[in-house]
């Protein structure tokens, strides 16, 4: 990663003894280059498809950022004034008005990961010489927007900067991938890819899903009314993700629940969500099938399964009616990833190739469930910490649960999973820093050579989200 330090400390993040922030160092130093591998996020994809300038350090920085506007949001600063769109298209406030209402706040980020990010991006990337305050703003601003006019802070070269090797964009079943199609014109396709999210179509609860089954049937030519010809749209969708660059599907779900049910049975819940006639348990026992039939997809064409459970979206219920989905509102639940998962593994946890990444905000089954799940099946790895636990404490807390019982070869290194483009760099640095903070324990411990800490450094930061998502 192509970036200095700015205003930020060398040190920050390694552990305060003096003896092991040594070998943190000497850890870091070694990984810190190395290539990011971005597999798995939420970044436009029409950013490197158009290559155009960012309008300025606002849109860039504040609006994209729901772990920003949720804090604030909380404390009562109107949504309208950070510039986040409402779907009902009357005006709010835009560049400058926002930077400003976002410095007279930004004190409130002290010990979260956000600073972290945010300070990373200003310092290192857009060459800040001091933390933003109310007093600095419109000096900052303008600094920033200097910066955003320059050729080498367009998308595709800030890609380039940030060492990069390929990101992956999420895009529904639905999408008819216009600008990747762009980029593989531009030879782009790899650089940058997509993936293969279908909850619009598996979700009964998604908004419109009727509608959108209808849509699938006739942008596949299947007959969605029957669940064979279900079963085959999805085939034909991920196919044709496949021709940009996607090796992985994404699963939003709100628990880890999986059925196997007989065929007749799954077509009498795929007639009854035609007609929109699911109660809540077939809603639940719907998506549980549906997952099940996409791990049996996955071992078919050998695209990696991601699951993200324990999440309950959306749950401001009237900021989702005003400006939609992914407003921060979600709220970690509890996740039973043994019984859930039942299902699925019975039936495809030997399938040659399938490969399942389980992603949780409950962090009471890393120990319990996760680690002694993925160190048996070989299906099953362990995604890095996400959403609410995607900071310096989340991830001690996680690699301290799992390494000791599904050791390293069992973690699917890191993905940043971000909206925000300069949040990347920020937050693979923070894992890497972590990561070399707790090898560094156990290597001042004399628990792994310094070698093997040196060798699995290496791998969690780069080489085993390589291996896991088939790169």
């Amino acid at each position: 990663m192509d970036v200095g330090n700015g205003f930020l400390h060398p040190d920050r993040l390694f552990p305060a003894d003096p003896a092991t922030r040594s070998i943190a160092r000497e850890l870091y130093e070694s990984v810190s280059a190395l290539p990011i591998v971005s597999p798995h996020g939420h970044t436009e994809p029409a950013w490197f498809a158009d290559d155009r300038p960012f309008e300025d350090a606002a849109s860039l920085l504040v609006i994209p950022d729901h772990y920003l506007f949720r804090m604030l949001h909380s404390v009562g600063v109107k949504l309208d004034d950070l510039g986040v769109p409402r779907l009902d298209g009357k005006p709010v406030s835009s560049g400058r008005a926002i930077w400003r209402t976002f410095a007279a706040h930004y004190h409130l980020f002290r010990g979260t990961p956000s600073s972290l990010w945010v300070d990373h991006a200003m310092s290192a990337v857009l060459g800040c010489e001091e933390p933003l305050t109310p007093e600095n703003a419109d000096a900052l601003y303008d600094h920033i927007n200097a910066q955003l006019a320059l050729p080498e802070f367009r998308p595709r070269a800030l890609h380039k900067r940030f060492g990069i090797e390929t990101i992956a964009t999420t895009e529904g079943a639905l999408d008819q991938l216009p600008h990747h199609r762009k980029m593989a014109e531009d030879g782009w396709i790899g650089r940058v890819r997509t993936t293969y999210r279908p909850d619009g179509v598996t979700d009964p609860d998604a908004v419109g899903f009727r509608e959108n089954l209808v849509k699938l049937g006739e942008l596949t030519g299947c007959d969605v009314a029957s669940w064979d010809g279900l079963i085959d749209a999805h085939r034909k969708r991920r196919a044709y993700f496949r021709q940009f660059g996607a090796t992985a599907t994404d699963h939003g779900v709100p628990t880890a629940f999986t059925a196997d049910l007989p065929h007749s049975d799954k077509q009498r819940l795929l007639d009854r969500a035609h007609r929109g006639t699911l109660e809540a348990g077939e809603a639940e026992l719907f998506r549980g099938q549906m997952l099940t039939e996409m791990a049996g997809l996955s071992a078919e064409d050998g695209m990696v399964m991601q699951i993200h459970a324990g999440s309950r979206r959306n749950t401001d219920r009237e900021l989702f009616q005003t400006r939609g989905p992914n407003m921060g509102a979600d709220i970690p639940t509890p996740t039973d990833w043994v019984g859930g998962l039942s299902a699925l593994l019975a039936k495809y946890g030997h399938a040659p190739g399938l490969r399942v990444l389980l992603f949780t905000l409950d962090e009471t089954t890393y120990a319990r469930e996760l680690a002694p799940m993925a160190g048996h099946w070989p299906c099953l790895m362990i995604g890095p910490p996400w959403w609410f636990h995607d900071s310096p404490a989340g991830i001690r807390r996680y690699l301290d649960q799992v390494v000791e019982t599904a050791g390293f070869a069992n973690m699917a290194g890191f993905n940043d999973d971000t909206r925000a483009l300069l949040s990347i760099p920020a937050r693979h640095d923070v894992w890497r820093r972590e990561v070399c903070g707790f090898l560094a324990t156990l290597a001042a411990e004399h628990r792994i050579s310094r070698k093997d800490a040196a060798i699995a450094a290496a791998d969690l930061s780069y080489g085993n989200a390589k291996k896991a998502y088939k790169l």
